[in-house]
């Protein structure tokens, strides 16, 4: 096998040995899945840049030198083509996305595999093998020895080519064999996770490569530090649109956490139906069982059939939450009276009146709720969702089991930071304690005191 650092530098020469320069770079046509080497870049006399094809021109290659089969007053020279990328300067040393681990890398070498004449890349080395090979051969193999000598194996770390994703170029301009598509296939948390280690130009550039509804539900996802500092990158049409197409309830979260003057001009730019719904819920305390609760729920009246409530759940939009159970609401008004899990609609007869086949033990909150007591009533009564009414008993919302888990989470994570904090505090405590005692002991022994 041959790595990109093996080839950088080594001297070129056309078929009678006359030396034409140095190797600075390969480019790979980006349309196959393990691309071929295309294109040959080196440096002649004062540094002039070269480009020939390799294909045309290359006759032999190995970790020493290239030979060319043509002497060099038969070379036509060549340029980048716009399906064409350069290793050393695309690649080499730049971050990307393993679509496979999930993670962002950077790139420390590239592994190529011989065939014939031809050249193939493999992959990226991400691991720390590539940074000693990229400082010297020699000193690769040095501390892959002693490793060896303690027991110890340095494994190389690569990454295919077909699960990479280069983020650090222009992909407007340049193609890339495995685009953005694959971030379009992963699920939108997987997403955010490699989003969130990126810088805010980075991050910009990888949401232009994803279609709206993907947009929407991965900045769902992001932290809150993440998400109004992705919007602000946005045109307030576009970050309105992205809002407007999320859940309500995260749409009002994000919108929280934005200046006044960007929140207003956001929602002006808004449906009515979108706004009014986010307003609403703006209403409300951010850790209240109102401020964590969706208005996108099933609600029916008690007189209406199983026929009825079937039809309406065959008419929802395919974006709208899944529904675990529909609501039934006393006739005259929004009051809560009743709910119905999805088997016991399957299993009643299609003529049935809600108000006949209801369950009327409802447990619900109401919006002042604090969100902790919120998620301790979802977690012991083990409920998917949690009605959420006002002191009439008309229905608001609801606070559905995810988010009533990144409740548990937060506080489970705030916990361990102030169990951390003491240990320190008592750490501190202790050891400026034994500092006291000792310092005594010696000022005694002296007979200072």
């Amino acid at each position: 096998m041959l790595y990109l650092s093996n080839m950088l530098g080594n001297p070129v020469y056309d078929s009678t040995g006359e030396k034409l320069g140095v190797v600075s770079d390969l480019a790979i046509s980006t349309g196959e899945m393990f691309p071929r080497i295309t294109s040959l870049a080196f440096k002649g006399p004062g540094r002039t840049p070269f480009m020939i094809s390799w294909r045309k021109y290359v006759d032999s290659f190995s970790e020493e030198e290239v030979r060319l089969n043509t002497e060099s007053y038969n070379i036509r020279f060549s340029y980048l083509q716009p399906d064409e990328v350069l290793l050393a300067r695309d690649l080499l040393d730049q971050q990307i996305v393993d679509t496979q681990g999930l993670k962002l890398v950077r790139v420390n070498d590239l592994k190529l595999s011989p065939s014939g004449t031809q050249l193939r890349l493999l992959g990226a080395e991400v691991g720390v093998r590539g940074i000693l090979r990229g400082l010297h051969p020699l000193l690769e193999k040095a501390v892959v020895t002693a490793a060896k000598l303690f027991g110890k194996k340095i494994d190389e770390k690569i990454i295919a080519w077909n699960y990479m994703d280069l983020l650090d170029r222009d992909l407007s301009k340049v193609q890339l064999s495995v685009t953005h598509r694959r971030l379009n296939e992963m699920h939108p948390a997987d997403v955010a996770d490699i989003l969130e280690q990126l810088d805010p130009k980075q991050r910009a550039e990888v949401f232009k490569h994803l279609d709206d509804a993907r947009s929407a539900e991965v900045i769902a996802e992001l932290e809150d530090e993440y998400q109004a500092e992705t919007l602000d990158d946005l045109g307030d049409r576009e970050a309105s649109g992205l809002l407007g197409q999320m859940d309500p309830d995260d749409a009002a979260d994000i919108i929280r956490d934005l200046p006044y003057e960007k929140a207003e001009t956001l929602l002006r730019l808004m449906g009515v139906e979108d706004a009014a719904e986010i307003r609403s819920l703006l209403g409300y305390k951010d850790d209240t069982a109102g401020g964590m609760m969706t208005t996108q729920f099933v609600a029916m009246k008690e007189t209406d059939t199983v026929l009825d409530t079937v039809e309406v759940l065959r008419a929802l939009d395919e974006d709208f939450p899944t529904v675990h159970f529909v609501y039934v609401l006393e006739e005259d008004s929004e009051k809560l009276v009743g709910v119905l899990s999805m088997r016991t609609l399957v299993l009643a007869h299609r003529e049935s009146q809600l108000k006949d086949i209801m369950y009327t033990e409802i447990i619900s909150v109401p919006p002042d709720e604090d969100e902790e007591e919120v998620a301790a009533d979802i977690s012991k009564y083990d409920m998917v969702a949690l009605p959420v009414v006002d002191e009439s008993g008309r229905m608001l919302g609801l606070v559905t089991v995810d988010d009533a888990m990144e409740v548990m989470e937060e506080s489970t994570e705030s916990e361990k930071n102030t169990s951390r904090a003491l240990t320190v505090v008592a750490g501190v405590i202790g050891g400026a304690a034994a500092l006291a005692v000792y310092t005594l002991i010696v000022l005694e022994i002296a007979g200072v005191l």
